[in-house]
């Protein structure tokens, strides 16, 4: 059976956490594997590539790349809640993306808030910085990260389990709500109540408090008296995907709804009754590409830093994995069998193989590597970051018009050094000392034995053997014709496999 390992590596179970940051653990490798897997690919090879890599280059990413790559998601976490974020739409003031930039003027202002200390009351409060047209769904969410800065996202309380209490005095409290009998509807549209409706001020004092569940069990179709207290009417929250923009918003049951459509900073008029003068409030492209800029400005470093980090043969004094070393060399191999010189061929092949293939998935979804929630704002911004990565990557010229999108002229002036970086790495690796067969087959087994508790060596194999038994002469043909599976005799062991398998069964 441990011809299955020559062929393929297959190790998915979880590894341990990132023990040098208390604030974020990377997440079981079975579920990152599998996150990788359910991208789109052409066959089962690339599968398994993306699969080796993932394993391959675990400790890489959790001593050398993780770090810049947790750094660029704090930024841009940052960076967008220092303006308004439309809870509903996603859009942002801040953003890399302009199809998630708020094109709208908002006036707005920062508060600093002062909040009870959870665990002692009696304590000082400590500061938290929101904005006053902040929903009181952000404004709660806000203050979660500020109190559980060094828990993991899915350990800390969710937000809708909370209540938010604006404190005057010693005994007067105030619930604030998103949605209440307070709430402002005009026509249509219903807009989600913000710290500026409630007139919260500059250092009131505000308290997150568990939600008192008996206020939450009443039916759907329970009426309220508008003579009960304006502010102790409850709503009804409906979860749904976390990385949904309506997955912090409460919604009111549909019977409270009447077809009312709620709104918090723009009005989404994608139900196609925009009027002309609404569509003439937008700003003119010049004005929000100017906006979107000085954002990418204020990313740049951490951009930087991810993107030097990947593209290097030596970090934080960690050499180059293995796996990369010898992926390269075996493409290059290749190349050289089947008489393919042109550079940009090989350059293309190694860039579709790495960089395209598992990295890139990895900027987009930090959520598959660290346990945190990323909004769709952050998901925009990070695919602005990882389309610029692809474009890196790339031997082809991009030639820029005035009808180009904003993400390829963001970085227009950034991809050229960027590029440079790709094919000083892909260099590099190529004047590293060749890895022969022996010491890879003595790394593999040693990753093998240093997780050899965390997953199941006999149910991976079984599978393998499912799906070579179902191709088997395939296979058998094709290691027939390759020169390396012919020195290991790799056809005949899967030939006696498949033998001692059938008499098993």
């Amino acid at each position: 059976m441990l011809f299955f390992t020559q062929l393929w590596v297959v190790y998915p179970l979880s590894l341990p956490k990132w023990s040098d940051h208390s604030t974020f653990r990377h997440l079981p490798l079975l579920k990152c594997i599998r996150l990788f897997l359910s991208c789109r690919t052409e066959s089962v090879a690339e599968k398994m590539l993306t699969n080796w890599f993932a394993f391959l280059l675990h400790k890489f990413l959790k001593e050398c790349a993780g770090e810049p790559l947790f750094m660029l998601y704090c930024a841009i976490k940052q960076q967008m809640e220092k303006g308004p974020i439309d809870c509903i739409t996603g859009e942002a003031r801040y953003s890399l993306s302009e199809d998630k930039l708020i094109r709208q003027q908002i006036d707005y202002k920062t508060l600093t808030l002062s909040c009870v200390n959870p665990d002692n009351e009696n304590s000082p409060e400590f500061p938290v910085k929101v904005l006053n047209c902040d929903t009181i769904t952000q404004v709660k969410e806000k203050i979660l990260d500020a109190v559980c800065r060094n828990m993991h996202f899915s350990q800390r309380p969710r937000a809708a389990d909370m209540d938010l209490e604006w404190r005057q005095g010693r005994t007067a409290r105030v619930v604030l709500q998103d949605e209440d009998i307070t709430t402002k509807i005009e026509g249509d549209w219903k807009r989600l109540n913000t710290l500026m409706h409630y007139q919260v001020s500059d250092h009131c004092v505000v308290a997150l408090v568990p939600k008192q569940m008996s206020s939450y069990n009443l039916p759907s179709s329970a009426s309220f008296p508008r003579s009960i207290s304006r502010y102790d009417v409850p709503f009804r929250s409906t979860p749904t995907s976390p990385d949904s923009p309506h997955s912090r918003v409460p919604m009111l049951t549909p019977d409270m709804e009447s077809g009312v459509k709620v709104w918090h900073l723009v009005k989404n008029h994608d139900h196609g009754d925009q009027k002309e003068g609404e569509r003439g409030s937008k700003m003119v492209s010049e004005i929000y590409l100017t906006r979107l800029l000085a954002t990418k400005g204020t990313l740049q470093k951490f951009v930087d830093d991810l993107f030097e980090t990947l593209f290097s043969t030596v970090c934080r004094g960690s050499a180059l994995p293995l796996a990369i070393k010898y992926m390269f060399d075996f493409l290059d191999e290749q190349a050289d069998k089947h008489g393919i010189h042109d550079m940009d061929v090989r350059h293309t092949w190694k860039s579709n193989c790495l960089p395209l293939r598992f990295w890139v998935n990895v900027i987009k979804n930090p959520q598959f590597v660290f346990d945190i929630h990323k909004s769709s704002i952050t998901d925009a911004c990070l695919s602005v970051v990882a389309q610029t990565f692809m474009d890196s990557c790339s031997t082809s010229e991009h030639r820029l018009g005035k009808d180009s999108p904003s993400t390829k002229l963001l970085y227009a002036k950034d991809i050229p050094n960027y590029k440079s970086w790709v094919e000083r790495y892909y260099a590099d690796i190529n004047r590293l000392p060749a890895i022969s067969d022996q010491d890879m087959n003595a790394y593999l087994a040693e990753q093998a034995r240093l997780h050899s508790n965390e997953f199941n060596v006999l149910c991976a194999l079984h599978e393998m053997y499912a799906y070579v038994s179902k191709y088997s002469q395939e296979i058998i043909e094709a290691l027939e014709q390759d020169d390396q599976a012919q020195k290991q005799r790799l056809a005949y062991k899967v030939e006696q496999i498949i033998t001692a398998m059938s008499v098993e069964s």
